[in-house]
Parts: C-alpha cells; sequence; structure tokens
C-alpha cells in the first residue's frame, strides 16, 4: 500500500512540475498554443507556438531551434514531462499492456519480475534505437505491440500463476515497445549538446508513467482483491476487454 501512495505522489508531483526552460513558455506544453497530434497507437508529434496559419511541419522546427540552446537543467524537466505523457494520458497501448502485468496476479513479487524484465528491454531498445544503432519498420513494430497486448490479456484469462517463461516473453515484448518510445522520441528529437540527458531523462518520465498506472491501479483495485469473486468479476472481464482491443488494433495496424 505504502509504495503505491509513493508512485501516485511521484507521479502528481511530475504532472504540476514546472518545465523553467527560459525560450520555452512551460504552459505552451499544456497550452492552446502546443498542437499534439495523437493517433491510435499511441504516437505523438510535437510542435511547439505553432501559429493556426503554419503548417504543423513546420511548427516543430521552432521547437528544434529552441530546444538545442537550452541548458541541461531545462532540458532534464522538459523531457521527464514528455516521457510521462507519452504514458498518461496518450499512450493507451503502453498502459494496458502494463495493465496485462498487473492483472496476472495479486501478490507483489509476480509483477516486479514482469516490471523489471519489460524495464530492462524497453530501455535497451529505446537507447540503441535513439542513437541510430537500429532500423525498424514501425508498423510492423506497432503491429505487434498491439499483439503484446492482447498476449498477455489472454494468457492471464489461462492461467494466474506466473510462468517460467513469463518474464523472458515480457522481455521480449518489452524490446517492441522500446523501438515504439524511440519512434515517438525521433519525433519530437533530441538536443544536439544534451543527447544523454535528454535520453535518459524521456526514458524515466516513461518509467513514472508505467508506474503511475500500476500504482493507480493498485489503489483502485485494492479493495477487492482479497474477494473470492475478485478474478472472476474484476481480472477475468478487464483481460477479455484488453486482449480483444489489443487484437482490433493488430488486425487495424497491420490491414488498414
Amino acid at each position: 500500500m505504502l509504495f503505491s501512495r509513493l508512485f501516485a505522489a511521484a507521479a502528481l508531483t511530475l504532472l504540476i512540475l514546472p518545465c523553467v526552460a527560459h525560450e520555452i513558455d512551460p504552459e505552451v506544453l499544456l497550452s492552446e498554443h502546443y498542437q499534439l497530434m495523437v493517433d491510435y497507437r499511441g504516437g505523438i508529434g510535437i510542435h511547439f507556438g505553432m501559429p493556426d496559419t503554419m503548417a504543423p511541419d513546420d511548427g516543430g522546427l521552432e521547437f528544434n531551434t529552441q530546444r538545442n540552446s537550452l541548458p541541461v537543467a531545462d532540458i532534464v524537466p522538459l523531457y521527464l514531462r514528455l516521457g510521462f505523457t507519452h504514458i498518461l494520458p496518450l499512450g493507451l497501448d503502453h498502459v494496458l499492456f502494463v495493465l496485462g502485468l498487473f492483472f496476472l496476479n495479486r501478490r507483489l513479487k509476480p509483477l516486479l519480475w514482469q516490471v523489471t524484465a519489460f524495464t530492462l528491454a524497453h530501455t535497451l531498445t529505446l537507447g540503441m534505437a535513439a542513437a541510430g544503432l537500429l532500423e525498424f519498420n514501425i508498423r510492423w513494430v506497432e503491429a505487434l505491440i498491439a499483439l503484446s497486448i492482447c498476449y498477455v490479456a489472454i494468457e492471464n484469462l489461462a492461467t494466474d500463476k506466473l510462468q517460467p517463461w513469463r518474464p523472458l516473453v515480457v522481455f521480449i515484448f518489452g524490446l517492441l515497445h522500446g523501438i515504439g518510445f524511440a519512434s515517438v522520441l525521433s519525433d519530437i528529437g533530441l538536443p544536439d549538446g544534451e543527447f544523454f540527458p535528454a535520453l535518459i531523462s524521456f526514458n524515466v518520465g516513461v518509467e513514472l508513467g508505467q508506474l503511475t498506472v500500476i500504482a493507480l491501479a493498485w489503489l483502485l483495485l485494492l479493495k477487492w482483491m482479497d474477494a473470492p469473486w475478485y478474478r472472476q468479476r474484476i481480472v477475468m472481464p478487464a483481460c477479455s476487454l484488453i486482449a480483444l482491443t489489443g487484437f482490433w488494433w493488430f488486425i487495424e495496424r497491420t490491414l488498414f
């Protein structure tokens, strides 16, 4: 219970964390001047200070110029917030995958094994892709991410035990999700002079977003977790919905 409250508090702190960039108005992140393009994959494209008369591609140029002039003290909170918002509220596919990990079992240990494997994997591929060491077809990566959502939910329907292969499967899926994060980060861009602080900050923001999903789910459902009907009335319907959503996204991303 305590760890959930701590994670929730940390997430709320991050949400109100001011971006002190001297050349980028902090309110731009959430104001009408900030154009945020969201699609069903959870991908985002960011354009700061874009007037209505400018094309979306032109709007990003202003941010690129401003971003490269920022000191690291401004880069860190900016990319922390961008990483966090990619999960909450924008990364519905990643949120559903994390919830799939959460719903496997009521005990903390199985969840920690899965979250650790997922974190290590997405950190690895996010770093490699951001550094230009990986090339990928993002459409197929996004399709496989949808399939990963479907898989974890279906396995939850079949069993409530942590099978020996589950952390390995989650690690493999985490590699895919890391590439998905890298795709978003490539749209945002990284400052030339502060590549690693921005990359690490974005990844930490993503991780805080994922932990917040788990913390909020835990706080919401803790009251009923020990009830004999918890799996039948909450886990099974929730995982069925997650599986159907993941399957639909897989079809949509491969055929349409």
